[in-house]
């Protein structure tokens, strides 16, 4: 054991933790002064519900003794043998250590997908939903890409932080739910104003800020391979923030301050899966073409296909993380990660390219029928769309009872 690798870790998985508060504020902010409380309650719900369930059963059953390749078993129920010892994932830090950085992202996926029904599905329904889908989706999709004997590691595929299990898996899914949903009342007639700019930069800064732990730290030592991914993930997120930057010139004549945040964010999902396994000069360009990409789908999810995906968690989350999951199959080295079996495409291998469409494949048809899943349990007991009443006057005051803005008297 190591005692740097240590505390190295722990302050990783704190940075990990950083990033649902910030992404409350990021998702806060976009959304209309009625909806600011749901929208951040969401956020902050999920992060006692996590840990809760992570503890009991879920850190078990994601990392636990394989079964099919597809999912663990209840051998580490309530954190039952994992201990100050090191554990089976790493040698130099304590299990627990471990099972705490992995509660982190736990904790952050399923945020991801409360972006896109914003204003109008039930809290309960949503709470309920975010249970679910942690058993049914991120769970096995866990237990497949990082766990012992999981199916898409053995395949060769690989997911140095997260583009399947956390990226693409929630982006899917938040598409899955806004579809069932529909879409918001005047959606193509009234103007969903952001409401608090400054809310959305912070909350895009406490995400930059985090994402060095959750890349960083996926190396699980304090060496050359956090700071490989520590530098890819700089790059590409300063890269797409420019590249969006450009974007918003060119088309409507100046930036936004917006719109770089978005793309910082999108540079950051990206890298995630690559973040130590590409050289650093291809990161700037995933982070050149993740803006475009994104923006792109983003345009034709809303305004061709006419889906309500409130803030784009499926434009920014899930095309983002599979832009990132084919990038890693492009620009991956064994040389910077023998965790990979083969070079990229660009270097002359298929093997690594062709095993990451197929772990993407994967993903998307777990998120699909998992989510699916889950909708249909949960209509069993309650509708998941409000009232039209209660999207006019607003979810704070109908779901919670509380005013962002208590002097406010004005229209929204």
């Amino acid at each position: 054991m190591d005692t740097g690798n240590t505390g190295f870790m722990m302050i990783c998985a704190a940075l990990v933790f950083i990033m649902t508060p910030g992404l409350a504020f990021f998702y806060g902010g976009l959304v209309r002064r009625k909806n600011v409380v749901n929208t951040m309650m969401a956020c902050v719900a999920i992060m006692g519900l996590s840990v809760f369930m992570w503890v009991l059963f879920g850190y078990s059953l994601a990392f636990g003794s394989d079964h099919g390749g597809v999912i663990g078993d209840f051998g580490w129920l309530a954190f039952s043998g994992v201990g100050w010892d090191a554990g089976p994932y790493s040698d130099t830090i304590p299990h627990l250590v471990y099972a705490g950085f992995q509660m982190m992202f736990a904790m952050i996926t399923p945020a991801l997908i409360t972006g896109a029904v914003v204003g109008r599905m039930k809290f309960k329904a949503l709470f309920a939903f975010i249970a679910l889908w942690s058993v049914i989706v991120y769970y096995p999709m866990a237990h497949m890409v990082w766990g012992q004997g999981g199916f898409l590691a053995a395949l060769g595929s690989v997911d140095f932080a997260g583009g399947n299990v956390v990226h693409i898996s929630s982006g899917v899914s938040a598409l899955v739910l806004a579809i069932y949903l529909g879409r918001r009342k005047g959606y193509e007639k009234t103007s969903y104003r952001i409401h608090n700019i400054p809310f959305v930069v912070l909350g895009a800064s406490l995400l930059w800020f985090g994402w060095y732990g959750f890349n960083a730290g996926s190396a699980l030592a304090a060496d050359g391979l956090a700071a490989h991914a520590f530098m890819t993930t700089s790059v590409s997120a300063a890269t797409a923030l420019l590249s969006w930057m450009l974007i918003d010139t060119a088309k409507e004549g100046k930036p936004t301050l917006v719109g770089a945040c978005t793309g910082l964010v999108v540079g950051l999902v990206a890298i995630t899966p690559g973040a130590g396994f590409v050289p650093v000069w291809s990161a700037f360009i995933i982070g050149a073409l993740v803006s475009p990409i994104c923006y792109c789908m983003i345009n034709l999810i809303k305004h061709r296909l006419k889906i309500d995906d409130s803030l784009d968690a499926f434009g920014c989350h899930g095309i983002g993380g599979i832009w990132g999951g084919i990038a890693t199959g492009l620009f991956g080295q064994s040389s910077i990660n023998s965790v990979a079996q083969w070079d990229g495409l660009v270097f002359g291998e298929t093997g690594l390219f062709v095993a990451q469409v197929i772990s993407i494949l994967v993903t998307i048809a777990v998120a699909v029928v998992g989510s699916l899943i889950c909708i249909g349990v949960i209509r069993i007991f309650t509708r998941l769309r409000v009232d039209e009443k209660d999207v006019m006057i607003g979810l704070d005051v109908t779901q919670h009872g509380e005013n962002a803005y208590p002097s406010f008297n004005g229209f929204d």
